[in-house]
């Protein structure tokens, strides 16, 4: 079914972990959506990719598989009970297969979606699944979807969606930065904060791998060795346990003390950012000053 929209080759592009498993990445996700269409057929649904599947960093062991699905018809009750616990249940028919329960995303109308409505919505998520009454992507999740989303099926809408912009980004960045201060006991955390130092620089967003090696690069990282400890365990998570992951949230802390100095240096960017939304052209905020 989704010769309508993907192609075998846009599957294979998303770069499949060499696996013995029966079943592949690629095709977990083509049954998966064939599975989405019969509930949502009616709904004229536009299912998208998108995430470190796209980003080619994709690791069994450490990520998600993301996905959005838009109707154009408001999704019903009936329907939003049915795909709830699909994960669970492509589970129990393919046992063997790795990949099903990592599907992440949410399931709405795309009226929904884009005027922040409240109907019925479906959301799957690291943490269980649930029918909730709204969904939304945060500004990294939106830039992804934009700039390397793969449609898997039905027609694309995203030249109606707007692109983040650099205020969202910094008040995610900024939540984030604030939940590793409190929670970060993992080196996955590391990597995420990499991630953030990188978009506040440039405005784009990159891959967590790429990103730790960045950071890695320019030296970042106050505690080199925990970094490298980071991008090691990310390329090959299956071969560390739990505990091998854990790391002292005091270098946790350490990194984001220098994080957070980037915050600081982003106020002019963010002016610079405002006054082009407005249409106003300038050449420094002196001239703002001087006003």
């Amino acid at each position: 079914m989704l010769d309508k929209c993907a192609t075998e080759n846009d599957l294979r592009e998303m770069k499949c972990p060499a696996s013995n498993e029966p079943m592949m990445l690629n095709k977990a996700i083509e049954i998966m959506v064939d599975e989405i269409i019969l509930v949502l057929a009616e709904n004229e649904p536009s299912i998208y990719c998108f995430g470190s599947v796209v980003h080619d960093d994709f690791k069994l062991g450490w990520s998600d598989i993301d996905i959005i699905v838009l109707t154009k018809n408001q999704i019903t009750q009936s329907q939003a009970d049915t795909l709830v616990d699909l994960r669970q249940r492509m589970m129990e028919r393919f046992p063997v297969n790795p990949y099903f329960r990592l599907f992440e995303g949410g399931m709405l109308s795309k009226d929904a979606f884009f005027d922040n409505k409240k109907e019925c919505a479906v959301y799957w998520g690291t943490s269980g699944q649930r029918i909730t009454d709204n969904f939304k992507l945060d500004s990294f999740a939106m830039a992804e979807l934009l700039d390397n989303g793969i449609l898997l099926y039905g027609n694309d809408i995203r030249s109606k969606m707007a692109y983040p912009n650099y205020s969202q980004m910094r008040d995610d960045i900024k939540n984030h930065f604030s939940s590793a201060r409190t929670y970060g006991t993992s080196v996955g955390w590391l990597l995420d904060i990499s991630r953030g130092i990188y978009t506040l620089r440039t405005g784009k967003i990159i891959s967590k791998t790429a990103a730790g090696q960045w950071a890695l690069d320019n030296d970042l990282c106050p505690n080199t060795e925990a970094m490298q400890k980071a991008i090691k365990i990310r390329k090959d998570p299956q071969k560390y346990s739990n505990d091998e992951r854990c790391i002292d949230n005091a270098l946790i802390q350490q990194f984001l003390d220098m994080a957070e100095k980037e915050l600081t240096k982003t106020i002019q960017l963010l002016a610079e950012n405002e006054l082009e939304r407005m249409g106003i052209k300038f050449t420094s905020l002196s001239l703002l000053f001087r006003k």
